[in-house]
This record gives C-alpha cells, structure tokens and sequence, in this order.
C-alpha cells in the first residue's frame, strides 16, 4: 500500500457534484492499493498515519501526531499511486488492484483509522470519478509505502 499524506486546514471530496465528505485541520490520505496488501499492511500504514510528528507544537515544531492534535483524517482512494513509468511516457497502472480486492482493504483501513482515532474519518467512493479539494497546511505532503516502510 502506498500513501500520500497531505497536512490540511481544510479538505473534501466531492462526488456528482455533492459534497461526500469534509474535514477541518487534520490529514488528507491518497491511498493506492496492490493485491499483495494484507491487514500487515493495513495495520503498518495505520500506526504510521495516526502517530508521524508532522503537526507544530507551542513552538512551532513539527512534534505533534494527528492523534494528539485530535484532527481529523480523509480517505480518498487513489489507484494512480501504484503507477510504473520506467518504460515509455504512458503510465502503466497494472499494479493496482481491482475492486475485489482494493475495496475491502479501502475499507478496512477507514475502519482501523476509526477504531484508533475514536472518531469517524471521511472517505470518497471507491472508484468514482471524484474532485478533492484542500488546503495544503504548511505545505507538508509525505510518501508512505508499507512494502518499504522506509
């Protein structure tokens, strides 16, 4: 699973033209998924999201977790991340998974992000031609890959 966190003042994601979901402060999740991600994976990506130190403290370090913050998290599913460009300037998206096996795992991980945050995180549809929006807070976007965890 590969993901791209982005610290936000604000996003949401909107679907045929409603607004499905909505955060203030907190993170903006991308979320690609392979068919090799297990609930390993899930559990990997999930203690990483909620406890990386990129919110500021009184001091304006970047000391605080999403957890301690107590912000809020949005999901947004995104098979483009599992992307191959070595070859040609056509990106080959063999590597992501299809909906039998990405949805549950998207679905899985908004669960446990739930469970540990003790409070509802915002999602997309799985597969929908979606429009995100958001504030970029800083800006400070990270890459996370749990067949790296680097």
């Amino acid at each position: 699973m590969r993901v791209v966190l982005q610290r936000v003042t604000q996003a949401s994601v909107t679907v045929e033209g409603r607004i499905k979901s909505a955060i203030g402060n907190g993170l903006l999740v991308l979320a690609g998924i392979e068919d090799a991600d297990t609930q390993e994976d899930i559990d990997w990506m999930v203690r990483k999201i909620c406890q990386l130190r990129i919110f500021n403290d009184s001091q304006g370090v970047m000391n605080l977790s999403v957890e301690e913050t107590g912000g809020d998290i949005l999901v947004i599913s995104q098979f483009t991340l599992m992307a191959l460009t070595k070859k040609g300037n056509r990106p080959s998206y063999i590597r992501a998974s299809g909906p039998e096996h990405a949805v549950p795992i998207y679905t899985k991980l908004i669960e446990c992000l739930e469970a540990r945050l003790g409070k509802p995180v915002g999602s997309g549809i799985f597969g929908a031609d979606m429009k995100v929006a958001l504030l970029n807070d800083g800006p400070v976007t990270i890459w996370l890959d749990s067949k790296a965890k680097e």
